[in-house]
Protein backbone atom coordinates (compact mmCIF):
# COMPACT_ATOMS: atom_id res chain seq x y z
CA UNK A 1 0.00 0.00 0.00
CA UNK A 2 2.57 2.51 1.33
CA UNK A 3 4.66 1.75 -2.34
CA UNK A 4 2.10 1.71 -4.43
CA UNK A 5 1.26 5.44 -2.81
CA UNK A 6 4.55 6.46 -3.35
CA UNK A 7 4.42 5.85 -6.89
CA UNK A 8 1.40 7.60 -6.85
CA UNK A 9 2.25 11.10 -5.73
CA UNK A 10 4.95 10.40 -8.20
CA UNK A 11 3.10 10.50 -11.25
CA UNK A 12 1.46 13.45 -9.48
CA UNK A 13 4.96 14.98 -10.30
CA UNK A 14 4.72 15.45 -5.76
CA UNK A 15 7.93 13.73 -5.19
CA UNK A 16 10.54 10.97 -6.85
CA UNK A 17 9.09 8.20 -4.73
CA UNK A 18 12.25 5.48 -5.02
CA UNK A 19 14.23 8.11 -3.69
CA UNK A 20 11.88 8.82 -1.05
CA UNK A 21 10.77 5.14 -0.61
CA UNK A 22 14.81 4.32 -0.09
CA UNK A 23 15.65 7.69 2.56
CA UNK A 24 12.76 6.31 4.38
CA UNK A 25 14.05 2.74 4.15
CA UNK A 26 17.29 3.38 5.24
CA UNK A 27 16.30 5.24 8.43
CA UNK A 28 16.86 9.17 7.17
CA UNK A 29 13.50 9.27 7.86
CA UNK A 30 13.06 9.85 11.75
CA UNK A 31 10.20 7.74 13.50
CA UNK A 32 9.63 9.98 16.85
CA UNK A 33 7.86 7.90 19.20
CA UNK A 34 4.80 10.61 20.63
CA UNK A 35 5.11 10.52 24.46
CA UNK A 36 6.36 6.96 23.92
CA UNK A 37 4.56 3.89 22.44
CA UNK A 38 1.67 5.91 23.59
CA UNK A 39 -0.78 4.15 21.68
CA UNK A 40 -0.36 1.09 23.81
CA UNK A 41 0.80 1.98 27.00
CA UNK A 42 0.03 5.05 29.56
CA UNK A 43 1.56 7.89 28.01
CA UNK A 44 4.58 9.56 29.39
CA UNK A 45 5.85 6.22 31.71
CA UNK A 46 9.17 4.84 31.67
CA UNK A 47 7.21 1.48 29.87
CA UNK A 48 6.15 3.79 26.98
CA UNK A 49 8.98 5.13 25.85
CA UNK A 50 10.74 1.86 26.81
CA UNK A 51 8.29 -0.06 24.55
CA UNK A 52 9.01 2.64 21.31
CA UNK A 53 12.22 1.93 21.76
CA UNK A 54 11.96 -1.86 21.22
CA UNK A 55 9.62 -1.17 18.46
CA UNK A 56 12.13 0.55 16.62
CA UNK A 57 12.02 4.40 17.07
CA UNK A 58 14.88 6.55 16.40
CA UNK A 59 13.77 8.78 19.55
CA UNK A 60 11.86 9.33 22.42
CA UNK A 61 9.67 12.37 23.06
CA UNK A 62 9.11 12.83 26.90
CA UNK A 63 6.86 16.62 27.21
CA UNK A 64 8.44 18.08 30.04
CA UNK A 65 7.19 20.14 33.27
CA UNK A 66 8.27 20.98 36.37
CA UNK A 67 7.42 20.08 40.57
CA UNK A 68 7.61 22.72 43.19
CA UNK A 69 10.62 22.01 43.80
CA UNK A 70 12.29 22.62 40.58
CA UNK A 71 12.66 18.74 39.04
CA UNK A 72 11.59 18.56 35.40
CA UNK A 73 9.12 15.52 35.19
CA UNK A 74 7.11 14.30 32.18
CA UNK A 75 3.62 14.90 31.64
CA UNK A 76 1.92 15.88 28.58
CA UNK A 77 0.26 19.04 30.54
CA UNK A 78 1.18 20.85 33.68
CA UNK A 79 -2.07 19.78 35.25
CA UNK A 80 -1.91 16.18 36.50
CA UNK A 81 -5.39 15.05 36.77
CA UNK A 82 -6.43 13.56 33.95
CA UNK A 83 -3.11 11.19 33.80
CA UNK A 84 -2.89 10.63 37.57
CA UNK A 85 -5.03 8.80 39.78
CA UNK A 86 -4.36 12.63 42.50
CA UNK A 87 -8.59 12.70 42.09
CA UNK A 88 -8.30 9.94 44.24
CA UNK A 89 -5.77 10.87 46.84
CA UNK A 90 -7.33 12.41 50.14
CA UNK A 91 -4.62 13.81 51.24
CA UNK A 92 -3.93 15.79 47.92
CA UNK A 93 -8.05 16.95 47.88
CA UNK A 94 -6.84 20.36 48.80
CA UNK A 95 -4.77 21.34 46.31
CA UNK A 96 -7.19 20.96 43.47
CA UNK A 97 -7.42 24.55 41.86
CA UNK A 98 -8.24 26.47 38.83
CA UNK A 99 -5.58 28.38 36.53
CA UNK A 100 -6.07 30.58 33.75
CA UNK A 101 -3.12 28.65 31.37
CA UNK A 102 -2.04 31.01 28.25
CA UNK A 103 -5.74 32.65 28.48
CA UNK A 104 -7.75 28.78 28.94
CA UNK A 105 -9.16 28.11 32.33
CA UNK A 106 -7.95 25.14 33.70
CA UNK A 107 -9.41 23.23 36.86
CA UNK A 108 -7.77 19.96 38.44
CA UNK A 109 -4.02 19.40 40.24
CA UNK A 110 -0.72 21.14 38.83
CA UNK A 111 2.58 19.35 38.86
CA UNK A 112 4.08 22.50 39.99
CA UNK A 113 1.94 22.50 43.50
CA UNK A 114 3.94 19.56 43.88
CA UNK A 115 7.30 18.45 45.72
CA UNK A 116 8.83 15.41 43.30
CA UNK A 117 8.32 13.46 46.24
CA UNK A 118 4.64 14.48 46.40
CA UNK A 119 4.27 13.34 42.69
CA UNK A 120 6.30 9.77 43.04
CA UNK A 121 3.35 9.08 45.57
CA UNK A 122 0.93 9.20 42.63
CA UNK A 123 0.16 6.97 39.70
CA UNK A 124 -0.04 7.15 36.14
CA UNK A 125 -3.44 6.20 34.11
CA UNK A 126 -4.74 6.19 30.53
CA UNK A 127 -5.64 9.50 29.43
CA UNK A 128 -7.90 7.91 26.34
CA UNK A 129 -9.32 5.01 27.87
CA UNK A 130 -12.48 5.32 25.80
CA UNK A 131 -10.30 5.16 22.71
CA UNK A 132 -7.75 2.77 24.37
CA UNK A 133 -9.09 0.07 26.89
CA UNK A 134 -6.67 -1.86 25.96
CA UNK A 135 -3.56 0.78 28.09
CA UNK A 136 -6.10 1.18 30.68
CA UNK A 137 -5.53 -2.31 31.92
CA UNK A 138 -1.69 -0.46 32.90
CA UNK A 139 -3.60 1.87 35.56
CA UNK A 140 -1.74 2.37 38.52
CA UNK A 141 1.37 0.71 37.71
CA UNK A 142 3.96 3.48 36.78
CA UNK A 143 5.15 6.68 38.29
CA UNK A 144 5.94 9.88 36.75
CA UNK A 145 9.42 9.68 35.52
CA UNK A 146 12.20 12.84 36.14
CA UNK A 147 13.90 13.56 32.96
CA UNK A 148 17.26 12.21 34.58
CA UNK A 149 15.64 8.99 34.76
CA UNK A 150 14.23 8.85 30.92
CA UNK A 151 18.26 9.72 30.01
CA UNK A 152 19.10 6.79 32.56
CA UNK A 153 16.69 4.54 30.21
CA UNK A 154 18.03 5.56 27.06
CA UNK A 155 21.65 5.05 27.88
CA UNK A 156 20.51 1.41 29.37
CA UNK A 157 18.90 0.57 26.23
CA UNK A 158 21.55 1.83 24.09
CA UNK A 159 24.27 -0.51 26.03
CA UNK A 160 21.63 -3.28 25.87
CA UNK A 161 20.59 -2.75 21.69
CA UNK A 162 23.78 -1.29 20.26
CA UNK A 163 21.40 1.28 18.87
CA UNK A 164 21.87 5.04 19.33
CA UNK A 165 18.65 6.22 20.45
CA UNK A 166 17.36 10.11 20.72
CA UNK A 167 15.53 12.11 23.11
CA UNK A 168 13.25 14.77 22.03
CA UNK A 169 11.87 17.01 24.63
CA UNK A 170 9.28 19.58 24.60
CA UNK A 171 8.82 22.61 27.19
CA UNK A 172 5.20 22.87 27.97
CA UNK A 173 4.30 26.42 28.64
CA UNK A 174 7.47 27.86 29.64
CA UNK A 175 6.97 31.33 29.10
CA UNK A 176 3.60 31.09 31.05
CA UNK A 177 5.73 29.27 34.11
CA UNK A 178 8.57 31.38 34.03
CA UNK A 179 5.82 34.65 34.35
CA UNK A 180 3.29 32.89 36.40
CA UNK A 181 4.96 30.45 38.38
CA UNK A 182 8.48 31.38 38.89
CA UNK A 183 9.77 28.52 37.29
CA UNK A 184 12.37 29.08 34.64
CA UNK A 185 11.87 25.44 32.81
CA UNK A 186 14.50 27.07 29.97
CA UNK A 187 17.22 27.03 32.38
CA UNK A 188 16.42 23.77 34.14
CA UNK A 189 16.49 21.86 30.55
CA UNK A 190 19.83 23.46 29.71
CA UNK A 191 21.65 22.73 33.15
CA UNK A 192 19.65 18.88 32.64
CA UNK A 193 21.41 18.65 29.38
CA UNK A 194 24.81 19.88 30.17
CA UNK A 195 24.87 17.68 33.48
CA UNK A 196 23.91 14.89 31.23
CA UNK A 197 26.99 16.04 29.03
CA UNK A 198 23.83 15.93 26.03
CA UNK A 199 23.62 19.86 25.49
CA UNK A 200 26.44 19.35 22.10
CA UNK A 201 25.52 19.63 17.94
CA UNK A 202 25.91 16.17 17.62
CA UNK A 203 24.10 14.53 20.67
CA UNK A 204 21.30 13.03 19.19
CA UNK A 205 18.77 15.40 21.38
CA UNK A 206 16.24 17.97 19.81
CA UNK A 207 14.46 20.29 21.56
CA UNK A 208 10.80 21.82 20.70
CA UNK A 209 8.80 24.63 21.99
CA UNK A 210 5.90 26.69 20.32
CA UNK A 211 7.26 29.55 21.72
CA UNK A 212 9.95 31.58 20.36
CA UNK A 213 11.65 33.53 23.01
CA UNK A 214 12.37 30.00 24.88
CA UNK A 215 13.95 28.65 22.21
CA UNK A 216 16.00 31.84 21.24
CA UNK A 217 17.27 31.06 24.85
CA UNK A 218 18.15 27.82 24.62
CA UNK A 219 19.88 29.02 21.36
CA UNK A 220 22.34 30.32 23.43
CA UNK A 221 22.12 28.05 26.26
CA UNK A 222 23.32 25.13 24.33
CA UNK A 223 23.78 23.67 20.98
CA UNK A 224 21.24 21.24 20.59
CA UNK A 225 18.91 21.46 17.57
CA UNK A 226 16.30 23.66 18.24
CA UNK A 227 12.62 22.52 16.81
CA UNK A 228 9.63 25.35 16.83
CA UNK A 229 6.16 23.50 17.07
CA UNK A 230 3.24 24.94 15.04
CA UNK A 231 -0.33 24.76 15.77
CA UNK A 232 -3.34 24.24 14.00
CA UNK A 233 -4.59 28.30 14.73
CA UNK A 234 -2.91 31.01 16.60
CA UNK A 235 0.18 32.11 16.90
CA UNK A 236 2.41 31.49 19.66
CA UNK A 237 1.77 32.69 22.63
CA UNK A 238 4.93 34.50 23.92
CA UNK A 239 4.47 36.41 20.60
CA UNK A 240 1.02 37.41 20.43
CA UNK A 241 1.11 39.55 17.57
CA UNK A 242 2.78 36.44 15.43
CA UNK A 243 0.58 34.35 13.44
CA UNK A 244 1.76 30.85 12.84
CA UNK A 245 0.65 31.64 9.14
CA UNK A 246 2.88 35.09 9.03
CA UNK A 247 5.65 32.45 10.64
CA UNK A 248 5.33 29.90 7.71
CA UNK A 249 5.54 32.43 4.73
CA UNK A 250 8.98 32.10 3.29
CA UNK A 251 10.43 35.18 4.81
CA UNK A 252 9.01 33.83 7.98
CA UNK A 253 10.37 30.67 7.78
CA UNK A 254 13.93 32.25 7.23
CA UNK A 255 13.05 34.52 10.35
CA UNK A 256 13.01 31.03 12.03
CA UNK A 257 16.28 29.82 10.82
CA UNK A 258 18.01 31.98 12.80
CA UNK A 259 17.32 30.37 16.16
CA UNK A 260 16.07 26.77 14.93
CA UNK A 261 16.65 24.01 12.94
CA UNK A 262 13.35 22.59 12.20
CA UNK A 263 9.80 23.05 12.43
CA UNK A 264 7.47 20.75 13.79
CA UNK A 265 3.73 21.60 12.09
CA UNK A 266 0.46 20.11 12.72
CA UNK A 267 -0.13 17.42 10.27
CA UNK A 268 -3.04 19.15 8.08
CA UNK A 269 -0.01 22.11 7.25
CA UNK A 270 2.01 20.06 5.32
CA UNK A 271 -0.65 18.04 3.50
CA UNK A 272 -4.00 18.66 2.19
CA UNK A 273 -7.24 17.46 2.85
CA UNK A 274 -6.60 14.89 -0.26
CA UNK A 275 -3.27 13.75 0.95
CA UNK A 276 -1.36 15.80 -1.56
CA UNK A 277 1.49 17.80 -0.30
CA UNK A 278 1.49 21.47 0.57
CA UNK A 279 4.08 23.88 -0.21
CA UNK A 280 5.39 24.19 3.61
CA UNK A 281 8.41 21.43 3.61
CA UNK A 282 9.46 22.49 0.16
CA UNK A 283 9.87 26.27 1.83
CA UNK A 284 11.15 24.74 5.21
CA UNK A 285 13.93 22.62 3.17
CA UNK A 286 14.56 25.95 1.27
CA UNK A 287 14.77 27.99 4.85
CA UNK A 288 17.71 25.06 6.02
CA UNK A 289 14.55 24.02 8.38
CA UNK A 290 13.70 19.96 9.14
CA UNK A 291 10.28 19.44 8.90
CA UNK A 292 8.85 17.13 11.79
CA UNK A 293 5.01 17.21 11.76
CA UNK A 294 2.97 15.69 14.29
CA UNK A 295 1.22 13.49 14.85
CA UNK A 296 0.14 9.79 13.05
CA UNK A 297 -2.28 7.25 15.41
CA UNK A 298 -3.81 4.59 14.20
CA UNK A 299 -7.46 4.94 15.63
CA UNK A 300 -10.27 5.67 13.33
CA UNK A 301 -10.64 9.16 15.23
CA UNK A 302 -7.39 10.58 14.64
CA UNK A 303 -7.43 9.80 10.90
CA UNK A 304 -8.49 11.46 7.58
CA UNK A 305 -11.85 10.09 6.79
CA UNK A 306 -10.45 7.64 3.64
CA UNK A 307 -8.43 5.96 5.81
CA UNK A 308 -10.56 4.57 8.22
CA UNK A 309 -11.40 0.89 8.78
CA UNK A 310 -15.42 1.18 9.71
CA UNK A 311 -17.30 3.16 11.75
CA UNK A 312 -15.77 2.71 15.23
CA UNK A 313 -13.45 5.51 16.66
CA UNK A 314 -11.14 3.30 18.62
CA UNK A 315 -10.98 0.37 15.48
CA UNK A 316 -7.62 0.57 13.79
CA UNK A 317 -7.18 2.40 10.28
CA UNK A 318 -5.30 2.84 7.35
CA UNK A 319 -2.22 4.27 9.37
CA UNK A 320 0.40 2.94 6.81
CA UNK A 321 -1.41 4.98 4.04
CA UNK A 322 -0.97 8.25 5.91
CA UNK A 323 2.64 7.23 6.39
CA UNK A 324 3.26 7.07 2.76
CA UNK A 325 1.62 10.46 2.07
CA UNK A 326 4.28 11.97 4.81
CA UNK A 327 7.05 10.69 3.43
CA UNK A 328 6.41 11.20 -0.19
CA UNK A 329 5.89 14.80 0.73
CA UNK A 330 9.22 15.26 1.98
CA UNK A 331 9.12 15.30 5.66
CA UNK A 332 12.19 14.29 7.65
CA UNK A 333 10.43 12.46 10.49
CA UNK A 334 7.09 12.03 11.82
CA UNK A 335 5.78 12.41 15.49
CA UNK A 336 3.47 8.72 16.16
CA UNK A 337 1.46 7.12 19.37
CA UNK A 338 2.24 3.95 17.30
CA UNK A 339 5.82 3.52 15.94
CA UNK A 340 6.25 -0.37 15.17
CA UNK A 341 3.05 0.29 13.22
CA UNK A 342 5.34 3.26 11.39
CA UNK A 343 8.22 1.51 11.46
CA UNK A 344 6.84 -1.89 9.75
CA UNK A 345 5.24 1.07 7.31
CA UNK A 346 8.53 2.26 6.08
CA UNK A 347 9.54 -1.57 5.65
CA UNK A 348 12.46 -1.09 8.02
Amino acid sequence: MVRALFLILAALGAVPAAAAAAAAAEGDFLVIAHRGASGERPEHTLAAYERAIDQGADYIEPDLVATKDMRLVARHETEIGETTDVGAREEFADRKRSKTIEGRLVTGWFAEDFTLAELRSLRVKERLPGLRPANARFDGLYQIPTFEEIVTLVRAKEAETGRAIGIYPELKHPTWLLQEEGIDTVDLLATALRQADLDDADDRVFVQAFEIGPLQRLDVLVESPLVLLIAVEGGPYDEPAITWDELLTPSGLADVAQYADGIGPYLGRVLAADGSPTALIADAHAAGLAVHPWTLRKENAFLPPALRKGSDAAAQGDLAALVGMVVAAGADGVFTDDPALVVSALGR
